[in-house]
């Protein structure tokens, strides 16, 4: 099985100069905790977590209204492709110690997203014990939690 089966396809992204208040919105009307940043050419520059906006913006007293993505979001986007295999993109998840992962068209191109909770449904429970293990390890860099 690969993640093109189980991911979320056409995920609501926004550009590095949207406004901090509409991608909280956007995640709020989209039930989802993560947006990719997108260049012009939809390709993933970064990620925007609802945990990225409460560290990095409000519980630290900057203005939200004020900032855009930009100032919170976490860069590199953590990526696979459409045709990665489930236990690659596990292995990829644990690695990099993200919760989600922003799927990639043959053009490299941002066509959706797969999540841990995506992966939980497929894999059995020691793989899934052992992603949940390494993704919550403390890492050295905050911008490595998604």
């Amino acid at each position: 099985m690969n993640v093109e089966e189980v991911m979320s396809e056409n995920p609501v992204t926004c550009l590095p100069d949207t406004g901090i208040e509409q991608a909280a919105r956007w995640m709020v009307e989209c039930d989802c905790g993560a947006l990719p940043i997108i260049d012009v050419d939809n390709r993933p520059i970064g990620v925007i977590t609802d945990r990225d906006i409460t560290c990095r913006i409000i519980a630290k007293g900057k203005d939200p209204y004020m900032l855009n993505v930009s100032d919170a979001m976490s860069t590199p986007a953590a990526t696979v492709y459409r045709d990665t295999s489930l236990e690659d993109c596990l292995e990829l998840m644990e690695q990099s110690q993200v919760r989600r992962m922003v799927v990639l068209d043959d053009e490299g191109s941002v066509c959706g997203m797969v999540a841990q909770a995506d992966l939980v449904k497929q894999l059995g429970a020691e793989e899934t014990a052992e992603l949940m293990r390494e993704v919550s390890v403390d890492s050295e860099s905050p911008s490595q939690v998604h």
